[in-house]
This record gives structure tokens, C-alpha cells and sequence, in this order.
């Protein structure tokens, strides 16, 4: 689960972090008398969205004045903002959040994240900071500090020291504290919130030689979410997909993509070289769909429904192994499905495994059009060639 900006700083607050004044705000109404809460001018209105590059895409904004923030704010709330990130169509920006200027000294990096080859949390540092960090390593791999941290002992001090003592210059000794001490109560966070990211890019030193976050990410594991109930409200439903959200719903895995065959398959493994094959035959996937090993006839049913709420789908691929998944259940789902949307597209189904045959029966007896495929290599190369003739 991704967190806002804004939500990432309460909390950050909340573990003694050090961030700028800031207030939320939606719309430009009373905003003299909201501002005077903050420190300023200058201010700074930033946009909330899941979304990096907000800088670029002019989603964040200096301002010296009101009228000047007045300006930048509907700006951003009446633009759609396109980033590097958010593809050429953008995002609606809903909420908008005002802070303090702050006057910058030197900016960091600061990180913390899951190193799944070794199993351990591990601590990023670099003092080229402010910048995406994925660039600093592909350009200065040699500015990407790292602590691994063994979960059994946590966080020492000697793990804070190994990475700011390789600052050149190093700072004075009040502001190395600080930084230390930021890493502590990160890595607390981190793990007490069990997060599978903690951002704080750029970490600054201002010119009073205060240590303050003035950018906060924080993505929390789902898995983890039934131990942190209070947190779920901050789930926010306005930054995911419509078809997403309400796959969610009926614990159905899917994820919406920018192609055109629309796939439904049991099994994350079997979805993904389903997909393969498709790009390998010349299409483009719509969607990943796992309706996993155990569907029931409505869980069917529903990410049937799904795919073709997609307008972009022009054919549809099932691809189902029955195992746990029998194919007569499958094959109930599809025809449960068809009877309430029209099916307007190409449908090339493959079956195989357990009641392969009764499913295959039902699907012929339900007047369904459809293409059968022998194999997964048979299945991919129908549905591309059936894409090509819509087109």
C-alpha cells in the first residue's frame, strides 16, 4: 500500500523525523488565512499523487507571495499532471500540500528497503540526494552507500557511523547526530509499520544546520496490513485503477495494462509466461488476471466481468491448468458471465487438467463463440491473429 507525501510526514512525525511545516488542502478557498499557520514566504505547494518526477511535471512549485501560491495551486488542481510515471495522459490532482521554504544547505539520500537476495533490511545513504536514485546508480554507483541489518540484533550505532562518516566533508558533529539519529527512528518505523519502503530523498541539512525530510515515501506491505488496522484508512482509493479497485473486491489478482488482449489465468507463474507468449506472437497484454489455484464459480464470474469492462480489450484469452481450479467450475464461471455482458470480442479458450472434459462439454453446449487452442504456443499465436483482423 502506497502512502501520500502527506501521510508519510504524520507519520514520520509521529517517530520523531523532523519534517517542514505543512497544511493539506483541496481547493484555493480561505487560503490567506489557512497559510498563516505556516512559516513563509516562500512556500512550497507540492501534488499528491502515487506518482514520481512530480517536479518535472510541474507538480511542485516555489511561491513568494499569495497571489503566486493562489496561481500555483489551481494550476496544479485543474491540470492533469503528466510525469514520467504517470504515462502521456497524467492524473487528476485532488489534493495539494503547502509547506514552509526551507533554506538548503546540502541535500542527501536516505532509504530503506527489503534486499530480498540476502533477506535482510538494508540502509541506503548517498549524498547526491534530491536526485532519482535509480540515476545516481546508474551514473555514480559509487555514491550508493549500504548497511545491512541483521533483524535479530536491529539497528546499532556503528551501522549510522559506517555510512555518514564517508561524507566528504564530514559535518559537524551536531549534524551528524542528527542524521544518525534520523536513521534510527527510520529504521524503527520500517520495521514496526512493516514497510517494504521508507524514503526520504532529499534528506536536507538547512543553513541552521538542522537535519529535516523534506520529501517522505512510504509503501507498507499488504501482506502485513491485518496487523495495522489503523492504517488502512489511508489507503487512497482515487489513486487506483477503477477495474483494479473492484477486482480488489472479490480477491481477484489483477493488474491493468496498456494492451489489447484481455487474459484470464489461474496460477501467478502460468500468468506471466502466459503474457510472454503473447508479446512473443506479436500482442499486447491487457491485463495480468491469477484468479489463483482455489476460484469459486463467482470469483470466475467476476474477473470475467472484468476484462470485459476493459474497452481496450479486442480479444480474450483463457488459459486455465485445472488442478485445484477444476475446469467445470471454470467453465460454470464463463458461461455464468456471458449470460449477463455481451460478448463482442474473440474469445480462444485452452483447457487442461482436472475435468477437462466436463468443462470442455459445457462450454460447447452453452452456445458461447469460442476458438480452442491445443497448447499455450497455439493459444497466444489465435489471440494475436484474432487482434489483427479486428484492427
Amino acid at each position: 500500500m502506497k502512502l501520500h507525501e502527506y501521510q508519510s510526514k504524520s507519520l514520520f512525525k509521529e517517530f520523531g523525523i523532523q519534517v517542514p511545516q505543512g497544511l493539506l488542502i483541496t481547493d484555493t478557498d480561505d487560503l490567506s488565512a489557512k497559510i498563516e499557520k505556516i512559516n513563509g514566504p516562500p512556500w512550497v505547494a507540492k501534488a499528491q499523487i502515487h506518482a514520481g518526477g512530480r517536479g518535472k511535471g510541474g507538480g511542485i512549485k516555489l511561491a513568494n507571495s499569495l497571489e503566486e501560491l493562489k496561481s500555483a495551486v489551481r494550476d496544479i488542481l485543474t491540470k492533469p499532471l503528466v510525469t514520467p510515471q504517470t504515462g502521456p495522459e497524467g492524473k487528476r490532482v485532488k489534493k495539494v500540500l503547502l509547506e514552509e521554504g526551507v533554506d538548503i544547505e546540502k541535500e542527501l539520500y536516505l532509504g530503506l528497503t527489503i534486499d530480498r537476495s540476502l533477506a535482510s533490511p538494508v540502509m541506503i545513504f548517498s549524498p547526491e540526494g534530491g536526485m532519482e536514485i535509480e540515476e545516481v546508480a546508474k551514473k555514480s554507483p559509487d555514491m550508493i552507500w549500504k548497511e545491512y541489518i541483521n533483524i535479530s540484533t536491529g539497528w546499532l550505532p556503528y551501522h549510522g557511523r559506517n555510512l555518514v562518516y564517508r561524507l566528504d566533508p564530514l559535518p559537524d558533529k551536531s549534524i551528524t547526530g542528527q542524521i544518525i539519529s534520523t536513521m534510527a527512528k527510520l529504521y524503527r518505523l520500517f520495521m514496526e509499520l512493516d514497510c517494504s519502503l521508507a524514503e526520504i530523498n532529499p534528506l536536507v541539512i538547512t543553513k541552521d544546520n538542522k537535519v529535516i525530510a523534506l520529501d517522505a515515501k512510504i509503501n507498507i506491505d499488504d501482506n502485513a496490513l491485518f496487523r495495522h488496522k489503523e492504517l488502512q484508512s489511508l489507503d487512497d482509493p482515487d489513486e487506483k485503477d477503477p477495474l483494479e479497485q473492484k477486482a480488489s473486491l472479490y480477491n481477484l489478482n489483477y493488474i491493468r495494462l496498456d494492451g489489447n488482449i484481455g487474459a484470464m489465468v489461474n496460477g501467478a507463474g502460468l500468468a506471466m509466461a502466459t503474457m510472454d507468449l503473447i508479446k512473443a506472437s506479436g500482442g499486447e497484454p491487457a491485463n495480468f488476471l491469477d484468479v489463483g489455484g482455489g476460484a469459486s464459480e463467482e470469483m470466475i464470474k467476476r474477473g470475467f466481468e472484468i476484462i470485459l469492462s476493459d474497452p481496450k480489450v479486442k480479444a480474450i484469452l483463457i488459459n486455465i491448468f485445472g488442478g485445484i481450479l477444476r475446469c467445470d467450475v471454470l467453465a460454470r464461471g464463463l458461461v455464468s458471465a456471458a449470460k449477463k455482458v455481451e460478448i463482442k470480442v474473440p474469445l480462444i479458450i485452452r483447457l487442461e487438467g482436472t475435468n477437462v472434459d466436463e468443462g470442455r462439454r459445457i462450454l460447447s453446449e452453452s452456445g458461447l463463440s469460442f476458438l480452442v487452442a491445443e497448447d499455450m504456443e497455439e493459444a497466444a499465436r489465435l489471440v494475436s491473429e484474432q487482434v489483427l483482423k479486428s484492427n
